[in-house]
């Protein structure tokens, strides 16, 4: 478990991995207390989905995780847009694959196309699927998506709805909030702007310089001259109690990067509470 006790902060799967498992032992190895699987396969055979998956290998998965007390979540694959009515089987699908990982939370985009309340009504029996399955649904802000987007999803979601509330969250994904046209390089003002109404339940953790959704791995971009920005994040997230996964969103060269970001968080936390 990580040293500050409520944050736990792991990396995620990645197509350029010369093996699908190599991020997961290599956070295994690492000390990791976190993990998101993303099935990601490309036309090329890079990544990975459940076809590279056996019952034997996801009880060993599901063993390790137990063993290293490490908390696992799932990315839904791209094509997975509630919206649409070919990727409905898509999602049901990635949804039984986190169960059958050991997952706690399976990870979408929102989709602000059509409107919050299009986006609700489709995501709604996804978010009882998910809830069936004893997973909690965390919905990611994407460079397109703005505060007020969940101000509202969150309005139109909780609004009778008893399954929602304790089941669906927000993942809040600080390279994409740096890149939203509403906030761009002050990732700090979109998450000032979501309403208290809004749960955060999932983190995604990278960066960029406000140009292109680039997943410098922590620390290696704006915030590896000033991490002041990383602080407040830090600071915003004890003030609500956050007690989640930070997944660094990155598979860098070398990995020890990773290690870096970790600890380099795991210092700002600690010096918060002194």
């Amino acid at each position: 478990m990580s040293e500050n006790g409520a944050i736990r902060i792991g990396n995620q799967t990645a197509s350029s991995a010369a093996n699908f498992l190599k991020p997961y032992e290599y956070a295994l190895a690492n000390g990791f207390d976190a993990f998101e699987w993303f099935p990601d396969k490309k036309p090329n055979g890079a990544g990975w989905d459940e076809s590279d998956l056996n019952a034997a290998l996801c009880a060993d998965i599901r063993g390790s995780a137990r063993v290293a007390h490490m908390r696992l979540s799932l990315h839904v694959r791209w094509t997975a847009n509630p919206l649409r009515s070919e990727a409905r089987t898509t999602l049901i699908r990635d949804i039984e694959l986190a169960e059958s990982l050991g997952a706690v939370l399976v990870n979408v985009h929102l989709y602000p196309e059509r409107g919050m309340e299009a986006y609700a009504k489709a995501l709604r029996p996804f978010i009882r699927h998910a809830a069936s399955r004893r997973l909690q649904l965390a919905i990611e802000n994407t460079p397109e998506t703005t505060p007020q987007h969940f101000n509202e999803l969150f309005r139109v979601l909780e609004d009778g709805d008893s399954v929602a509330r304790p089941t669906v969250g927000m993942c809040f994904d600080l390279g994409h909030a740096n890149l939203c046209a509403a906030t761009r390089n002050d990732y700090l003002r979109f998450l000032d702007q979501l309403e208290p109404h809004v749960p955060i339940i999932h983190l995604h953790v990278h960066e960029n310089r406000g140009d292109a959704d680039s997943h410098l791995p922590l620390f290696t971009g704006p915030a590896g001259q000033d991490s002041r920005g990383v602080a407040g994040f830090l600071a915003r997230l004890q003030a609500k109690s956050y007690a989640g996964s930070l997944i660094l969103e990155q598979w860098p060269e070398p990995p020890s990067l990773l290690n870096q970001a970790r600890d380099r968080l795991l210092e700002l936390l600690q010096a918060q509470t002194v």
